[in-house]
């Protein structure tokens, strides 16, 4: 019976008020873990996919491109008179209960056989291991792309995590270059794929799309930070100003690039070292540009076609410095939404720091096995009104334990940027973990037993000042530090050579 038009336009009309309820009542339901919470969205998003592919095909059906519909209904529900009209639609009713009695399993033509399986399917989302199931960034191809290329520098992981979306670094020169666009068409590509999978009912084509509509504003105003509209720069104005240079040298320090443009904007020859160039642009200090000899001008072009082509190399240029910002701009705009994930992201590579391989993968497996157990405070109603700290059974500790370790009693380490630690057990075990070895590494204090009770930068710092002095690091030791080679050319030290000669043995 769905083989019809209008039979299949009412179910798909079924199947789009189904999808809506059942989406309403997915979300109504509170999940009990982070993991759940990110099945749950997927799930509605993967219903609101649904809606919007029968909505394609209702519109498809209602636009009647091929006029079935229109033949259908003037076929069964049109008639000369009135009395034809009743026969043609107890026929048609006796039609369709004959097919039902005779399929009483029949169901109309629907988009899934049982909407009720959407509930109960576990979507299947990838994530590497870095991305610890969407708790952090795994931008590791980035960071190898980057510092391997032309525009990029050496640096540690954290950092580039830390300075990631900060592009107005990078020169002018260098972001008009293939690589440079490549670069930025991975990150987005990246960040468009993390977002999806960790925030699927984001609409990042509704976002860029307003984006895109914002940009082309900003460009025609030239109002974009780090680029200059060609539209809206003044090219009588020079790039260079003359009265502030009195010698060569001092146009030379600013570089061969700058000099070439100089050079290029006023008709002059932009070739040869930067010592000439330099040279060149200094004559116009003293010599009007129309005085000046004719052999330090460009040679100029004999045809227009090679006036077009350049033209339409400069266009060329153009466009493509406002697809590489507006690439930038939805970077930016990625990064703004994922702040918080950048975050966290930096501190975990930081704190991989100062762990061990054997540390991380135990790390690892704990945070897998929380990510399956955890839940929410609200979600398990436990009558806790003292606010103890939960035990290993999810259950609140038992008061006498918690005043026997002093869980109550607050420790701050000013090293740990002033991090509390509650209980003396935490406070004294704190000194050999990753937080305090950062903060004493940032201080360029060695984390020995030495420095165990000691919290305040303040006393750190003088504490190493006082074992430095008594250690005598800052000292000349001749005796130890002194060098001596025998006829063999063994090297010994002043003190291990004079005890060799006394016994007669060197």
């Amino acid at each position: 019976m769905a083989s019809t038009v209008l039979e299949a336009t009412r179910a798909a009309h079924e199947d789009l008020e189904r999808l809506e309820r059942l989406a309403v009542r997915e979300l109504q339901r509170d999940p009990a873990n982070s993991r759940d919470r990110l099945f749950q969205s997927h799930r509605v998003r993967h219903m609101l996919d649904l809606v919007v592919s029968t909505s394609d095909k209702l519109v498809e059906i209602y636009e009647d491109k091929d006029n079935a519909r229109k033949d259908e209904i003037n076929t069964h529900l049109t008639a000369p008179s009135q009395n034809h009209l009743f026969a043609k639609y107890y026929e048609r009713l006796k039609e369709i209960r004959d097919y039902h009695r005779w399929n009483p399993s029949a169901r109309f033509v629907s988009t899934t056989d049982d909407y009720e399986e959407l509930l109960k399917e576990e979507p299947v989302i990838e994530f590497t291991g870095e991305e610890a199931f969407g708790r952090y960034l795994d931008l590791h191809e980035l960071y190898n792309e980057f510092i391997n290329s032309k525009f990029g520098t050496p640096m540690e992981y954290s950092a580039y995590v830390g300075s990631f979306s900060q592009t107005e670094k990078i020169s002018q020169s260098h972001k008009t270059t293939r690589q440079y666009k490549e670069y930025l068409e991975h990150i987005l590509e990246y960040l468009t794929s993390f977002l999806y999978r960790t925030e699927p009912l984001q609409d990042i084509e509704k976002i860029f799309a307003k984006l895109e509509s914002e940009f082309e504003e900003r460009w025609a105003n030239g109002e974009v930070p780090g680029w200059v509209n060609k539209a809206t720069e003044n090219p009588e104005e020079p790039e260079i100003d003359l009265d502030y240079y009195s010698t060569v040298e001092e146009l030379v320090e600013l570089g061969p690039e700058k000099l070439k443009q100089a050079l290029a904007a006023r008709g002059l020859k932009s070739g040869g070292t930067v010592q000439q160039r330099a040279e060149r642009l200094f004559l116009l200090k003293h010599t009007p540009l129309e005085q000046l000899d004719k052999k330090h001008f460009a040679k100029v072009p004999r045809t227009k076609d090679v006036s077009n082509a350049s033209s339409n190399g400069n266009n060329f240029k153009d466009d493509l410095k406002k697809e590489i910002a507006l690439m930038e701009v939805k970077m930016r705009r990625l990064c703004e939404l994922l702040d918080e994930v950048f975050v966290r992201t930096k501190e975990n590579a930081e704190k991989k720091l100062t762990l061990t391989y054997e540390e991380m993968e135990a790390e690892r497996e704990e945070e897998e096995v929380q990510a399956d157990t955890e839940s929410d405070d609200e979600d398990q109603q436990i009558y806790n009104p003292l606010k103890l700290p939960m035990g290993w059974d999810g259950k609140p500790i038992p008061y006498w334990l918690y005043k026997l370790h002093g869980l109550g009693q607050e420790f701050k380490c000013e090293i740990c940027g002033n991090h509390s630690y509650w209980g003396r057990r935490a406070y004294e075990r704190h000194f050999k973990e990753w937080r305090h070895q950062h903060g004493m590494r940032c201080l360029g204090i060695p984390n020995t037993k030495n420095f165990n009770e000691i919290t305040s930068i303040e006393e750190a710092k003088g504490l190493w000042e006082k074992i430095q002095a008594r250690q005598g690091l800052n000292k000349w030791r001749p005796d130890l530090e002194e060098e001596y080679e025998d006829q063999e050319g063994n090297i010994y030290n002043k003190k291990t050579y004079a005890d060799l000669q006394r016994q007669g043995l060197i």
